[in-house]
């Protein structure tokens, strides 16, 4: 991704903050994207939520370097998708939009929850499901009036079905196997040990932690690995094919021509996971229209920047999913 506007031209820019840091997007309306960059720092979070303040520390120069190298005059129109807007962004809305036109001359915004820009990415506006699944899981749809949004409660409370939920029921099936209960896989045990050390240490080694949900989700692909030979791990994925059912017919249009697509790393484990699940929507969601999702959440911000600057903005707006404030300036 690499080019130059005309002379003069106004651009849109597209921002995904994540658990990684920004990626940013400067394009023209027609043209699409023109070049990337991106921080390796994520944006804070404390107690007024999502640091609008650190956002703009990192966003304001890469945007600079993108202007220069595409030679996009103007930034009519900004789209920031962030991971916990919907639950962490009061800062945000009430901030970033006026620090937006003050640094950058952004007029049009659109605040937008991680969860949105998955779907805007995997189907852009049509009605249908997204099922976004890595370390966590959260299932978001539309009918193009309202958005409906199940589970991603994070891994003590709920995201059923997602890498942490896999990695900690093979766990438990490993600690079964170890104490000789029933339900146990000497399988899933043998790959605990070799990755974790002996069972009774690993408690004292994930409890303190505070990434213990991806250290969970690490212990997925394991899982995955044992599944073809061993029924209890092929029993696992299977339940969170049905926990992924389940959050998906929750939130799926009951009726018309309503599309899912799966995104998220979390797929990249493959026929044992992806093809229980495939059998799970087509007994569920019969009327629903499997698709490839077409993008990322990258793109899906790339998307929604481009129709909010023509005005064609077709997803429903909606205060913690995709907030649109008045024009600043107006």
């Amino acid at each position: 991704m690499t080019g130059r506007a005309e002379t003069g031209a106004s651009g849109f820019l597209a921002v995904d903050s994540g658990g990684s840091g920004l990626r940013v997007v400067v394009g023209v309306p027609g043209r699409g994207p023109l070049a990337q960059r991106a921080s390796g720092e994520p944006v804070r979070t404390g107690a007024r939520g999502i640091d609008p303040g650190h956002l703009m520390e990192q966003l304001v120069p890469l945007v600079r370097a993108l202007s220069a190298e595409t030679g996009v005059a103007r930034l009519e129109t900004a789209v920031v998708g962030a991971a916990g807007f919907a639950t962490l962004g009061d800062a945000l809305r009430a901030e970033l939009p006026g620090a937006l036109a003050r640094e950058l001359g952004v007029r049009t915004v659109a605040l937008v929850a991680d969860a949105v820009t998955a779907y805007a990415g995997a189907l852009g506006p049509r009605p249908g499901a997204v099922i976004a699944a890595g370390t966590g899981l959260i299932a978001i749809g539309t009918d193009l009036a309202q958005w409906r949004r199940a589970d991603g409660w994070g891994h003590l409370l709920g995201d059923c079905g997602s890498g942490a939920w896999i990695g900690r029921a093979g766990l438990e099936a490993a600690l079964r196997a170890h104490d000789g209960r029933d339900g146990g896989s000497a399988a899933l045990l043998a790959r605990a040990e070799a990755m974790f050390g002996p069972m009774p240490e690993l408690p004292g080694r994930l409890y303190p932690r505070s990434d213990r949900a991806a250290v969970l989700a690490s212990f997925a692909p394991q899982v995955a690995a044992c599944a073809s030979d061993d029924a209890v791990a092929a029993g696992v994925l299977r339940a969170a094919a049905r926990h992924m059912t389940d959050s998906a017919a929750a939130v799926c249009p009951p009726t018309g021509e309503a599309r899912i697509a799966l995104t998220g790393g979390l797929f990249k484990l493959g026929d044992p996971l992806v093809v229980p699940l495939e059998q799970e929507l087509a007994t569920r969601l019969p009327h629903v229209r499997r698709v490839p999702a077409e993008g990322d959440p990258l793109h899906g911000c790339e998307r929604l920047a481009a129709d909010l600057a023509r005005g064609v903005l077709a997803l429903p707006a909606d205060e913690k999913m995709l907030y649109v404030p008045p024009p600043q300036g107006d």
